[in-house]
């Protein structure tokens, strides 16, 4: 596991302090996938299926991670794309920042 999927199981772990209710991936472009499912945060396999995958480069998931950016206003940009329920990653969004 990179040093990149290593930092981010252990943030969002962190501010899901109460777990989230649904499944979702986290693909980090270049360095790997990050999977929520409940209170669980690690490593995403390929069989891992989820409500909702959401995409970005790494810095673009590291800023909305500091709190530095909205991860809304990441979509709207077009720096975070999302694959599946769009109320599952409005939860999880407001979850994380």
């Amino acid at each position: 596991m990179s040093e990149t999927i290593n930092a981010a199981v252990e943030a969002i772990a962190a501010k899901l302090d109460g777990g989230f209710d649904g499944t979702a991936k986290f693909v980090i472009e270049d360095e790997g996938t990050v999977y929520v499912d409940g209170d669980t945060v690690r490593e995403a396999s390929d069989d891992d299926a989820a409500d909702v995958v959401m995409t970005a480069d790494a810095d673009t998931f590291q800023e909305i991670l500091a709190g530095d950016l909205d991860p809304t206003a990441a979509f709207m940009s077009g720096r975070l794309k999302l694959d599946g329920d769009m109320g599952t990653a409005m939860k999880l969004g407001s979850a994380l920042s």
